[in-house]
């Protein structure tokens, strides 16, 4: 299938007519509303919704909002129907009721290049995962040595702890080093300052569509069917600020400062013929997270760092997303199994997306070995962590015959320390 919007053609454009993600955006100073990707277009979807050539099935409009939530909380028949009616309005050979009328169209398409992105749906809550074996394995190591990398429960359960929707941003928001406490290595006692040893984590997130219920459980199915879509997700970490608060109840400061997601949610519908198998489990899991079908993504993956004043970025990684252990499906279950409810716009993260091989691990951490071996980039410059000035960029797709289902960029620079009168502190 080809679209009536060329650019939306090009054999590596992350936006063909197959995709169709979602999003919010402005432009002129206007009020943000949502939109859909489309080559190198943004479609208004509410002045579509204003004219009638958009109907989601419910008593009100649902595309004229800042957020995606009223949408995304109509659930599976409305997504469907309205990505069947949007491939209609812009295949080409269908309707054209659009296509045909200039006037409209002038209305409706917006160059990316005029469009400003906002998060792209309010996030209810955010629980992050510890979902990915090979990182798993990695962190255990350099932490406590292979022998007790993973811990007892890691190969029963999806680990993960309840994070903060507050700073979850959208890609392009600039993210300041954070402060905190930190213990120098045979230090008696900790110091305050500046994170030291500042780091990504190239993961995925899953958007929450229809919500549940307390009290209620899930079964992975369905579970499966209330995911609206997915993002990319940088997991910002401040590894030694971690390192010293993380006892015993886990991530705390270290993760809370910033979350960076893509501007664009690609379905659940765009991503379906790139279904996988998690793989074969090592310990048999309890019934309740048994899968009934295929529920992780055939996604590429790749993670960038340019330096300040760099020509170019360099290549950290390069990485699939069907390295999971845990699927978003069976994530999102444990998530709910004990009565927890589950809200639209609900942001589940994956956990670092490392294979098993260098080129694929998905963190500074992993990729220097905790900062003993430190990596050189294009520019001739090293790394062991993130600097001021460091732009990282994730960027990610499903390959298809011919078209590819793309996320786009999540890009976060990474700004200096809040100045704080760090001398007025008393211990």
């Amino acid at each position: 299938m080809t679209s009536w919007i060329e650019t939306a053609n090009a054999p590596h454009c992350h936006f063909p007519i197959q995709n169709l993600p979602y999003g919010v955006f402005a432009r002129n100073g206007e009020e943000p509303r949502c939109g859909v990707a489309l080559g190198d277009m943004v479609v208004d979807m509410a002045v579509l919704e204003s004219v009638g050539l958009l109907k989601a099935g419910g008593t009100d409009t649902v595309f004229d909002k800042p957020a995606l939530n009223d949408f995304m909380g109509l659930g599976k028949t409305s997504w469907d129907s309205i990505r069947e009616q949007l491939t209609s309005l812009f295949a080409k050979g269908g309707n054209d009721a659009l296509s045909g009328n200039d006037i409209l169209k002038s209305k409706t398409l917006v160059p990316m290049s005029a469009a400003q992105m906002f998060l792209p749906f309010t996030v209810s809550e955010y629980t992050d995962f510890y979902a990915g074996k090979q990182h798993a394995m990695n962190i255990g190591t350099i932490l406590r040595g292979a022998e007790n990398a993973l811990p007892p429960n890691w190969l029963h359960i999806p680990i993960g702890y309840n994070g903060r929707a507050s700073t979850v941003v959208v890609s392009g928001t600039d993210i300041k080093r954070p402060l905190g406490q930190t213990r120098a290595p045979g230090a008696q006692v900790p110091s305050f300052k500046a994170c030291a040893r500042l780091d990504i984590e190239l993961e995925m997130g899953a958007v929450v569509g229809t919500p549940g219920t307390m009290g209620q459980p899930i079964t992975v199915q369905e579970a499966d069917d209330m995911i609206f879509g997915y993002v990319l997700l940088n997991d910002w970490s401040a590894r030694d600020i971690q390192g010293w608060e993380y006892q015993p109840l886990g991530p705390f400061q270290a993760k809370a400062f910033a979350t960076s997601i893509s501007p664009w949610v690609v379905t659940k519908a765009a991503l379906e013929s790139f279904r996988a198998n998690t793989p074969e489990r090592e310990k048999e899991l309890l019934p309740y997270l048994n899968e009934p079908g295929p529920m992780i993504y055939d996604i590429d993956l790749q993670a960038y760092i340019q330096p300040e004043g760099a020509d170019k970025a360099t290549l950290l990684c390069h990485t699939n997303y069907n390295r999971m252990y845990y699927s978003a499906a069976q994530q999102l279950t444990h998530h709910a199994i004990g009565g927890c409810k589950m809200n639209t716009g609900d942001l589940l993260g994956s956990g670092t997306i490392s294979g098993p091989g260098k080129s694929e691990f998905g963190s500074l951490m992993e990729l220097t070995w905790g900062g003993t071996e430190p990596i050189t980039l294009d520019s001739g410059e090293s790394r062991r962590f993130i600097e001021d000035g460091d732009t990282l960029t994730l960027t990610g797709w499903a390959q298809g015959d011919g078209f590819r289902i793309g996320f786009g960029e999540c890009t976060g620079k990474i700004l200096p320390a809040p100045d704080f009168p760090v001398s007025d502190i008393k211990a």
